[in-house]
């Protein structure tokens, strides 16, 4: 019976970490939509989308911890960490299947580290939300 317990609250923190990450990437998604047809339709220059991204990843990712951390109300560093790493694998695993030239340089690496870092943070917040 303790058996069944344990399998239970395990697969509920995986329900919990899934839609968090599924929150983030809506956000991005619609974030980056709005931001194509501002590119599209306005005279905005197309220099500002690396650092538009980025900035969309880090709050996408502040995103997902902040909800993880409000659902499981305990150590909300630990979890929005490790969401902010399942999200970032995936992005990694997704560039290399649809970018042909994709290396994982250093650059991506601290790009990685500073978004899980917002996750952890997004997790101590959202912990602390009532």
């Amino acid at each position: 019976m303790k058996n069944n317990s344990v399998v239970s609250t395990k697969r509920r923190i995986l329900g919990i970490y899934g839609k968090g990450i599924l929150a983030a990437f809506i956000f991005a998604l619609l974030i980056l939509v709005i931001l194509t047809l501002l590119i599209t339709y306005t005279n905005i220059s197309e220099s500002i989308i690396p650092m538009t991204t980025s900035i969309v990843m880090l709050i996408s990712m502040l995103i997902s911890g902040m909800y993880t951390g409000s659902k499981l109300k305990r150590r909300g560093w630990l979890h929005g960490v490790i969401v902010g790493i399942i999200y970032m694998a995936i992005i990694i695993i997704m560039s290399w299947g649809l970018i042909s030239d994709f290396k994982l340089e250093m650059y991506i690496l601290y790009k990685s580290l500073i978004g899980i870092v917002a996750s952890g943070i997004g997790g101590i917040i959202g912990v602390n939300l009532k």
